[in-house]
């Protein structure tokens, strides 16, 4: 019976901190993107532009290309495709793959 109420205890505590940090980060996203439109604007390249004294955010290298600067286009397109599309891509490449068996070896579905 102790044990139950201490596993109830400890899960409650973590309960609590779990949904407090939730709370705590909803508000930070919030604060963040109530900020302007700033901290979007990436500043690559020389931090005094003008002489304003503007903080310089360091993008992701991810979007940096080779030479540095900020790719604008997008990384990942996805398409929709139906299952007997991919069923029928997926069956191309098996058949076409080296230690494929014919397709009369191989089990129909029911």
């Amino acid at each position: 019976m102790l044990l139950h109420l201490l596993y109830i205890i400890a899960f409650t505590t973590l309960a609590f901190l779990a949904v407090g940090n939730l709370i705590r980060s909803m508000m930070t996203l919030g604060m963040e993107s109530q900020r302007g439109q700033t901290s979007k604007n990436w500043t690559v390249g020389n931090p005094q532009v003008s002489g304003a004294s503007r903080l310089r955010v360091v993008p992701h290298p991810e979007f940096l290309d080779t030479a540095g600067n900020v790719i604008n286009e997008p990384l990942l397109v996805m398409r929709s495709v139906s299952v007997e599309d991919a069923r029928e891509q997926l069956d191309a490449l098996y058949e076409s793959s080296p230690g494929a068996n014919s397709s009369s070896d191989r089990c129909e579905e029911i």
